[in-house]
């Protein structure tokens, strides 16, 4: 039982906790207008047809932006790479017809330019574009002044501060509303039947350094496989992002670029009904303050994990003097190969997944060749003197 002094001090500091939360909004108004904030269109603006054939079956759900890709950045020459500006002009039907704000990926200046000039509501920075800084720069300078909202995909490689970046040079440029988009990361194969990596660490790493930040996730890019969009979509829910980009075909299987990972607007009716959104907060006392002193055990225990962690480090540099006099070297593979084995059975033992102990054991192994690399190479040093 907590005692009642510490239940009223708790029950202080949750409800200015919530109080807090409610009185400083996001500044990412529009990309927040909706829980989630949905997004959805073709890969491809094919043709004036299918794009107001598609327009007109989201525009009867709760979509909140309509997308379409005018210009498309292939891997290889001769595949279908848009029909820029002319599909603009569609767009712009799209918006006018059903007063649905309408957005398009850009790559050039030019792009910028032919998209304000056909009143498009939203531009979207594609992976392929934020990866490189000085061409996220050259977009930001043509967007100088100019009140239109940016959304950034992540960079194609898994780098957290690159994505960062990208966003601020938006923000520094003046755009008032700027939102993440997550759809995954490459790779060199496609593990765990991914097309793109989700890496889910980084967009909550995004997140926690950019509380404010909307961050939708693309399941589309991330899966390539339309069987998947739903389950990864219901993921992303329950890590509280903020919106979904799912492209949507009424004929995916005819579709022009990326067919596999579309679904139709019927499809998209049905997983957005299935999705179960969750809350970050609750009104409900008791539950909070179970939660509160769960994770009041928590902290505890990650104070003894770091404690042992030190504790652990200190072994590693009484065992790289050894190996120093021993003339030994740091990297030892049958001794690694004997921790995976036996912290993986010991893992599996207490219902914890070897795939995740491994990952855990490959830091703490390499901080600990690190610290006995500093020994031995300032052994060398000495020697050389």
């Amino acid at each position: 039982m907590i005692a009642p002094a510490l239940f009223h001090l708790l029950y202080s500091l949750i409800r200015y906790q919530l109080i807090n939360h409610s009185t400083n909004q996001s500044t990412s108004v529009f990309f927040k207008s909706a829980k989630p904030f949905v997004i959805a269109g073709p890969c491809s603006a094919e043709t004036r047809e299918q794009v107001i054939e598609t327009a007109g079956q989201l525009s009867a759900m709760d979509v909140q932006l309509f997308r379409a890709g005018v210009w498309k950045p292939r891997t290889r020459p001769g595949s279908f790479e848009g029909n820029g500006i002319e599909a603009l002009q569609w767009m712009q039907e799209v918006k006018k017809q059903y007063g649905m704000p309408v957005t398009v990926e850009v790559a050039e200046p030019a792009h910028i330019e032919h998209a304000l000039k056909h009143d498009i509501d939203v531009l979207w920075i594609g992976a392929r574009t934020s990866v490189n800084p000085f061409q996220v720069q050259h977009l930001a300078d043509a967007l100088q002044g100019v009140d239109i909202k940016v959304m950034v995909k992540n960079p194609v490689n898994a780098d957290i501060d690159l994505w960062q970046g990208a966003i601020e040079r938006f923000e520094q440029a003046g755009a008032k509303e700027v939102a993440a988009i997550h759809r995954g990361f490459s790779g060199y194969s496609a593990a765990a039947g991914y097309r793109n990596q989700p890496n889910w660490p980084i967009p909550i790493e995004l997140k926690r350094r950019r509380p404010e930040l909307a961050i939708i996730c693309d399941p589309s890019h991330i899966t390539g496989n339309r069987d998947r969009i739903g389950e990864v979509a219901q993921k992303a829910m329950d890590m509280h992002f903020d919106g979904l980009m799912i492209e949507t075909h009424p004929r995916p299987d005819e579709a022009w670029s990326d067919a596999a990972q579309q679904i139709t607007p019927a499809k998209l009716k049905e997983i957005l009904a299935n999705l179960v959104i969750r809350e970050e907060f609750t009104q409900d006392m008791g539950g909070l303050m179970q939660l509160e002193y769960l994770r009041q055990l928590m902290d505890s225990l990650d104070a003894e994990i770091i404690d042992l962690l030190a504790k652990r480090m200190e072994l590693s540099e009484q065992m790289g003097e050894v190996k120093k006099l021993c003339n030994m070297t740091a990297f030892q593979p049958a001794r690694w190969r004997e921790i995976v084995e036996t912290r993986s059975e010991r893992a599996q033992s207490h219902l914890l997944t070897k795939e995740f102990i491994v990952e855990l054991y490959e830091k703490i192994h390499h901080e600990s060749i690190r610290k006995q690399l500093e020994i031995l190479e300032n052994a060398d040093k000495k020697i050389i003197k």
